[in-house]
């Protein structure tokens, strides 16, 4: 016979956390900015390994913990295969000179003084139209970063202007898989839960475009002009630089925006520019090569290489090295070993009961419409912190809230759009998390660093509780509607 599983208290729910928290705190203290190179790996390890204790004295079987983790990992797979696919896109579209065309004419065609405005703008409008913030980031967010250093703008500010918009245009696209997935989870449809959420987005992204503009209205960017000259011209040295090139990022939107699935895409996208990087840089496939040779054979070496490793276009200038510098799938392998390392930690806590404890414990506080929604945005905030993946701080609160608004009379896109508002995009300010691990490597900004930056992120959970507090459009079934909503799901 198997021992009785014993109910966790809240103290022992939150022993592993605050463990967590001190030994992150320490490596910050540290490490500084080195703490994604194993530091705050081991932590999560140590962190789970506590966890594990606790399921112990709570009678969990081992292989029910080790099951839990196997399926934590599971979840986040198609996240590391994207993000290895990430890293040779970003090699391939360096080699064929795509990201240093959008730097160069970016830096031709937009205005010191306007641009984190036009990033959050750009960044909003490809990631509606892709439903995708990741490939948003990876593609046109990694050529703004390279813009917004050459004007000498702080790399934080850059990435929270680019992930602003991203995330933006992530929430509110129909393509958007986190999107689909709230209203799933609540029981409403897709575009009733786009509409409902402009009540609380359209606000929270205007306030953010104000605060980019104003901050790019009073910035000092006297020291950038001779910068800038100096940029365009090394990348005039060093790449063949045409209009033609833009036809890969335009492909790769298309394809996406015809729903062909995200591996397969920025596969084709990877591709596509090592093609390019055939056709229009023959002098520096030779070089990144380092090989004699008949052309075929370099052009095979050079954009392999672009793909797996790190490949850097040397120029006379170290700030510039630094803008043409992709470090391949190879570079992406400190990412995934946090993914994994913060999995391993969410199945342990996930397996002996510990995540759901603490939940809930926050649901007894929601009293009122303004009160309910904080308590959903906070749950969705604690699985991003914990259980370290956007998806299940949708859909674990989801199901933990449906059957609580439902009995207090509201109508489930307000549960849909709280889901969005408070655990899509605040996915991306946690550094564990796969969100936050994957866009602090491709962007090579730590998480910490572009935190502060990310108005919209920051805003809109706020601004979904403060909605709710004034009770502005909150959609309540009527009378008869519940009635019927009652004898549906059999409740008295």
């Amino acid at each position: 016979m198997n021992k009785q599983v014993t109910r966790p208290s809240l103290f022992q729910a939150f022993i592993p956390i605050g463990c967590l928290i001190g030994l992150l705190v320490l490596n910050v203290i540290y490490f500084g900015d080195a703490t994604l190179s194993g530091a705050n790996q081991i932590a999560l390890l140590i962190a789970a390994a506590i966890a594990g204790i606790i399921a112990f004295r709570l009678k969990h079987k081992w292989s029910d913990i080790q099951s839990s983790i196997v399926k934590s990992i599971g979840s986040a797979m198609p996240s590391i295969l994207i993000l290895l696919l990430i890293g040779s896109l970003a090699g391939t579209w360096m080699l064929s000179g795509v990201v240093p065309a959008l730097i160069y004419y970016g830096l031709k065609v937009i205005h010191p003084v306007i641009f984190l405005f036009a990033a959050v703008v750009a960044s909003g409008i490809v990631s509606l139209a892709t439903g995708s913030s990741w490939s948003t980031i990876a593609t046109i967010g990694i050529a703004l970063l390279g813009i917004g250093q050459t004007l000498g703008i702080s790399t934080g500010l850059v990435a929270g202007a680019i992930i602003s918009g991203a995330y933006f245009g992530d929430k509110m696209s129909p393509l958007s898989d986190t999107t689909n997935l709230a209203p799933a989870m609540a029981g409403t449809d897709l575009f009733t839960h786009i509409r409902y959420m402009m009540i609380t987005t359209v606000p929270s992204i205007s306030i953010s475009l104000l605060i980019f503009l104003v901050i790019g209205f009073t910035y000092n960017f006297d020291d950038s002009s001779a910068q800038v000259t100096n940029v365009l011209n090394q990348i005039e040295q060093h790449f063949n630089i045409n209009p033609f090139l833009f036809i890969v990022p335009a492909l790769l939107i298309y394809v996406i925006i015809k729903k062909v699935p995200p591996l397969p895409s920025i596969l084709f996208g990877t591709l596509l520019g090592g093609l390019f990087a055939i056709i229009f840089q023959p002098e520096l496939i030779r070089t990144i090569a380092g090989l004699s040779g008949n052309y075929a054979k370099l052009s095979y070496i050079a954009v392999m290489k672009s793909m797996f490793t790190t490949i850097s276009i040397k120029t006379s200038d170290p700030v510039v090295n630094n803008l043409l510098t992709t470090n391949g799938m190879a570079g992406m392998m400190d990412t995934i070993w946090l993914i994994l390392s913060a999995m391993v930690f969410g199945g342990v806590m996930d397996s002996a009961g510990l995540l759901m404890r603490i939940s809930e414990s926050i649901i007894k506080f929601a009293r009122n419409t303004g009160s309910l929604v904080a308590s959903t945005v906070i749950t969705s905030i604690f699985f991003n912190v914990t259980a370290s993946d956007q998806y299940i701080a949708i859909v674990v609160p989801g199901r933990m809230y449906s059957k609580t608004y439902r009995d207090k009379g509201f109508k489930p896109e307000l549960l849909s759009r709280t889901l969005e508002d408070g655990g899509t995009v605040t996915s991306v300010l946690v550094p564990w998390n796969t969100c936050g691990a994957t866009q602090s490597r491709v962007l090579g900004v730590p998480a910490f660093t572009y935190l502060p930056f990310c108005f919209f992120n920051i805003i809109s959970p706020f601004m979904s509780v403060f909605i709710a507090s004034i009770n502005y459009k909150i959609r309540r079934y009527s009378p008869e509607e519940k009635l019927e909503l009652n004898i549906e799901n059999g409740d008295d």
